[in-house]
This record gives C-alpha cells, structure tokens and sequence, in this order.
C-alpha cells in the first residue's frame, strides 16, 4: 500500500513522541523532557554527572552529584521509573537543600542495587526505598536488575509514603522518630519544603518518566498540625502564665511567695498582652509570657513579627534564648546585622546565626526549633540558621542545660507579635 510523504512524517513524529514522552496522569506536572536539564541544576557534581539520551536520564558512571529541581516543593506525589545494573547506587532527595548532603540536609529515599556485596552488610535503613539513615523500608519489592521499575513517592506533612512496584515499603510518620542522635544528624527532618531530584554516587542508573502533583496546603491560624499541641489558641491566653523569675530563681521561693508573686505577674501579663484577630500582641511594657507547662525534648514552631528596631527572642526551657531582632537596627553595633535565629547567650559554643533569613519588618517570619538533650536547631522561614548547636546555662554557667522548663516569649520594650505557636513533646529512646 501506498503511504503519502505527509503521514510518513506525522507516522515519524508519532513514533518519536512515543519514544521520549509519557502520559501524564491528570494533576501531575512531567520535570523531565526527555532532551534537557531545563528546570534542573546540578550541584556537588562528581566528574561527568548526568546525562541524556532517548529520553532517559542517567547518572554517568563515575559520576554524579546532586541534580535538583530549580523549584521547591511542599506536600507532593513524586513518580518515576528506575533501572538498575549490579552496584547502582543512588538516591531520591526530597524536601532537600542545595547545600550541604541532601541525606542529612534533606532526605534522601535510597535507590540501590539491595543484591551487590560490593557494599558489603547494608543496615535496614540503607536498603532501597529507606529514608536514609532513618526509617528502613521492606525488601523484595524490584524487579531483576535490568529490568525498569516504578516508583511513587508521597510526602504530605510529615508522612512519607513509598511505593515500589506497587508495593508499599515506606508508610512513616516523622513525628515517630525520637532517637535523639537520628534527629541530630538529620535537620532536614524539620524542613517543610525543598528540592526534589537525584543524588548521584558514581554508579550507573537510569531514569525516565519523571512527573511531580503538588498537594495542597490545608494549615490554618492557630490550627495544629498532627502531633503538635497549640500553645496559643487564637482566642485567649490560656496555657500561659505571668514571668516571675529566672527558673533558677523559683526554686528559692517558698510556696507562699510563689503565689503571691504569680498572682501579682498574671495580672500584669493581661494588662500587656493581649489577643487580637488570632494574633498575640505584646505592647512593648511588660514581661515575660511563660507557658504553664515545662517541656523536656521538643519541637516548636511560632510565627512572629516585629517593628522597626524591635527585639525579642524565644526562651528553651527557660533559659535565654533563640534571638529575634531586626537586622537593619545600627543600634545594635552590627551584631543584629547577622540575623534572627542565633543562641545569642552563647560564649563557648556558636551564637550567630548561619545566614541572614529574617524577612523585613513587618512581614510573619517562621521560627521551627529543635531541642534535643542540650543541642538546638533552627529553622528560619525554612533556612538552616543553627544546626545541632549545644545551648549553654545562661543563668548558671557552671551548670549543664536544665533538662525541662518552661517555653517564654521574651520582652524587650518592643511591641511584639505571635501566632501559630505549636509545641510537639519528643519521647527520648529508640524507634
């Protein structure tokens, strides 16, 4: 039968689309074209990194590094398929940041070869599917080597959820992790958005029909997210309490004085702060606002805001404090010029923050704080500004950190504004 040169050509171009594009499923977003890194970057490269061709994307032997999408992603579904030789050995970085080992920094959701000896005995949290060096994932689920698998990746809050051939190997939740020295190792455990992409470690694999749905966000004002406890309701000042002294000072009181001087600090705790449209004011001519309760290991996420020149910070189990201030305040004599979020009261151990991350004056900044025996991690608006830094005794410096207290908003003459105060109480102990 005679074929005409026009649907030759439309029969060409079919077999070629066929070849290097897939369906996308409705809602998700295809990141790879099958002919370039458009909306990727490479960085941390090992020798030759990447490569394309027939629209697989394939990390070169002897190659590799970090290739991660130029946009950052919150709540997402993930999906790809991957093919293997004998040793591959890569990995899935989620949530992950440009700096540092996606692994640590990130997550990274391990792709590897689980039948080499070339790396010799693997841990549980080391095999394909795990999240690195935090939860493992079931075995058995790839097909043999050569062969392509599927893989989905779901990362809502802080459930991650992966599927490998249609088998469920990760069902997790993070809040669960409560090994202190797993949470110490890995802040991006905290991260609630990142990059997306494929971490590279010398050895060959492939990649292709690379597609991302964003989820959509559900948080609202003052609501908590699972596994959290909302210090402050929106509504009133309930869980919270007038300051009445340094937590080393209160012991020295008797149980009359005590009361006496806390009645007398919550009257002047309602006279300064106040509850307005789901916000927590302070009018700058107070004290203290201290939460009934004292926590040992935790994490606390707080929204603020300051004026021009404000300054305040965020007392750890009631010692001073993961700082908050504003960068362009000269009166300062450069030190607020680093940025909110350091362990200002720190002499022997870091007090500076890593970066600059506050945003201007005027606009909600988000603090997300770790506090695991003695050591801190900060998070602001979603940078690493302190990571596992040992928080000193300020009251009693020849002392080691108190192992509870009480969380406090500081005060320093300043109008102050906080919402969205969530606490998660951390179990110590293995998972």
């Amino acid at each position: 039968m005679k074929i005409s040169n026009s649907l030759c050509l439309l029969f060409a171009v079919a077999l070629s689309v066929q070849s290097n594009a897939y369906a996308v499923e409705p809602g998700f977003v295809s990141l790879f074209d099958g002919k370039t890194f458009d909306g990727w970057k490479l960085v941390n490269q090992h020798g030759p990194g990447y490569g394309i061709t027939n629209g697989i994307l394939f990390c070169q032997r002897g190659g590799g590094g970090n290739l991660l999408t130029e946009k950052e992603y919150d709540d997402f579904v993930f999906r790809f398929e991957f093919r293997l030789e004998s040793g591959s050995n890569n990995g899935i970085g989620i949530r992950a940041a440009q700096e540092g080992d996606a692994a640590y920094m990130g997550m990274e959701i391990q792709v590897l070869d689980d039948t080499t000896k070339k790396y010799g005995p693997l841990r549980p949290d080391q095999m394909h599917g795990s999240i690195y060096g935090v939860v493992p994932a079931k075995t058995g689920s790839q097909k043999p080597l050569g062969e392509w698998n599927t893989e989905e990746i779901t990362a809502q809050g802080r459930h991650i959820k992966v599927v490998v051939n249609g088998k469920t190997i990760v069902d997790a939740n993070l809040n669960d992790v409560t090994n202190r020295a797993v949470l110490q190792n890995h802040p991006g455990l905290l991260r609630p958005r990142g990059h997306v992409g494929f971490l590279g470690h010398t050895e060959f694999a492939e990649f292709r029909n690379i597609r991302i749905k964003e989820l959509p966000a559900t948080h609202k004002d003052n609501s908590p997210p699972k596994d959290f406890h909302a210090l402050f309701n929106g509504k009133n000042l309930n869980g919270w309490k007038g300051f009445v002294a340094p937590v080393s000072k209160l012991a020295e009181l008797s149980p009359t004085e005590k009361s006496s001087k806390q009645e007398l600090a919550n009257k002047q705790m309602a006279e300064h702060w106040r509850v307005n449209k789901g916000v927590l004011e302070f009018d700058g001519k107070g004290q203290n606002l201290v939460s009934a309760k004292n926590y040992g290991d935790f994490e606390l996420w707080a929204d603020w805001k300051i004026t021009s020149k404000g300054d305040s910070g965020i007392y750890l189990r009631g010692c001073p404090q993961v700082q908050i201030w504003d960068p362009a305040d000269k009166g300062g004599k450069k030190r607020h010029s680093v940025g909110s979020g350091g362990l200002f009261n720190n002499l022997k151990n870091p007090s500076a923050p890593l970066k600059l991350a506050d945003k201007p004056i005027g606009e909600w900044n988000q603090f997300r704080i770790l506090m695991t025996g003695d050591r801190v991690t900060v998070y602001l608006n979603d940078k690493l500004v302190v990571n596992n830094v040992t928080m000193e005794n300020y009251w009693e410096r020849d002392k080691p950190m108190y192992s509870s207290g009480p969380i406090e908003l500081q005060n320093h003459k300043s109008p102050l504004y906080f919402k969205n105060i969530y606490v998660r109480e951390i179990g110590v102990g293995k998972n």
